[in-house]
């Protein structure tokens, strides 16, 4: 979705775009950045400074902070980043509005009274994360009674939590899901999320190699993006369409974004 939302507005004021969907995660996509055989990632400030310091420089609840320590990371490889966006797709801690309403749930700290008897879902990763099972047990005590290894907010996590099968589950805040099944997020009162704003990462050659215009044009989409649009384009694709580049390319004709040029991928020939 980011990427087409990115590349539609590049491919409208005439740059020359293709979208690569589906590529992998960091640890493949990075090294094609920085080979030059990709331009521009969309990215998550916080992730993405704990990615490419190799956990050496900490992501904060700060959205200045971290999108300022990220700069500083990827400068010296020859990266650079654009203005980041106020939307967020972070890590949720996510109960039932029954599970809710029967603990009495309504922050992360609510948990720690009951976390023993409850059984917490997310990725075979999660144990071992600072932001998932780790973080949790190191900022809020909480230890409990069993984890199950799911995906990483996807399908097995929702279905396990709506059969019950797993009482609280780590989804993302952007999931179509939480406002569909009217599941609750425990507020991170501790502040254990770091910021994790939407944020385009390219390279500088390129940057340079087609001006001031370039940003300005991935500047614009940052600056209409929030959580919430996000979340809403998201469940479009999930519940409707089905077509990423379709929802994208309404989205950015509704805001006014939307250039005279065609799509990515469609007329437009990839940089090389």
């Amino acid at each position: 979705m980011l990427a087409y939302l990115y590349a539609d507005a590049l491919a409208g004021r005439g740059y020359p775009v293709r979208v690569l969907p589906g590529l992998g995660t960091r640890e493949l996509v990075d090294p094609a950045l920085m080979t030059g055989l990709l331009q521009l990632v969309p990215e998550y400030t916080g992730s993405a400074l704990e990615f490419v310091s190799l956990g050496r420089a900490r992501a904060t609840p700060s959205v200045a902070a971290t999108a300022g320590a990220l700069a500083m990371a990827i400068a010296g490889r020859g990266l650079i980043i654009g203005r980041p966006a106020a939307a967020q797709d972070g890590n949720a801690i996510v109960v039932t509005a029954a599970t809710a309403a029967r603990y009495r749930l309504r922050t992360i700290s609510d948990l720690a009274a009951v976390a023993n008897r409850l059984v917490f879902g997310g990725p075979p990763e999660c144990p071992e994360r600072a932001y998932c099972l780790l973080g949790l047990r190191l900022t809020y005590g909480l230890r409990f009674h069993q984890f199950v290894p799911l995906d990483a907010g996807g399908p097995l996590t929702r279905q396990a939590l709506a059969a019950g099968d797993i009482s609280v589950a780590l989804l993302f805040t952007t999931d179509p899901a939480i406002k569909a099944q009217h599941l609750v997020v425990l507020s991170d009162d501790r502040g254990l999320q770091p910021a994790d704003n939407v944020v385009p990462v390219l390279r500088r050659a390129t940057a340079g190699r087609y001006g001031a215009g370039l940003l300005a044009a991935l500047d614009a989409v940052s600056a209409r993006l929030s959580t919430a649009g996000l979340a809403a384009l998201d469940a479009d694709v999930e519940l409707g369409s089905g077509d990423p580049g379709a929802v994208a390319e309404r989205w950015l004709r509704a805001e006014g974004l939307a250039g005279p040029g065609a799509g990515p991928g469609r007329t437009g020939r990839a940089e090389r």
